[in-house]
């Protein structure tokens, strides 16, 4: 089963697509509460490159990598990729004007837990996003 989130974000598509594909970036908003962090992200945004991002409790009480191949690339558009597990994901990037950019991602779903956990998690990742690129103006 394919879920679908996505926001509109108040930045241009250009650091928009910085602030997903930098891995500097990423550890600063890949993170579905407060309670947990991306203490490490590390990204090769070629055909057949991998990324892998460290997700960890802050309390150290758990952590997983969340890692894949990247299997389509069109800058400042479109990123796939399918995950170590082989789940696809796709992330879309639409500018709407200058200072407007919607990011909708869909992915595959997951066995382990409840299709209305994985959409609240994606979708509080995706918010961290949001805010963190709004507030880098």
């Amino acid at each position: 089963m394919m879920i679908s989130v996505d926001t509109l974000i108040n930045s241009p598509i250009e650091k928009v697509w910085q602030h997903w594909t930098s891995p500097e970036s990423i550890t600063k908003w890949n993170q579905a509460s407060d309670d947990w962090h991306c203490p490490l992200a590390t990204n090769d945004l070629i055909l057949g490159g991998s990324f892998c991002y460290t997700m960890a409790a802050i309390d150290g009480s758990d952590s997983f990598d969340f890692t894949g191949i990247y299997t389509k690339i069109e800058p400042q558009k479109l990123i796939e990729t399918t995950l170590t597990d082989g789940r696809k994901v796709s992330v879309e990037f639409e500018k709407v004007d200058d200072d407007n950019t919607i990011v909708t991602e869909n992915f595959e779903t997951e066995e382990t837990n409840s299709i209305d956990q994985q959409r609240t998690g994606w979708q509080a990742i995706l918010d961290n996003f949001k805010k963190y690129c709004e507030g880098q103006k």
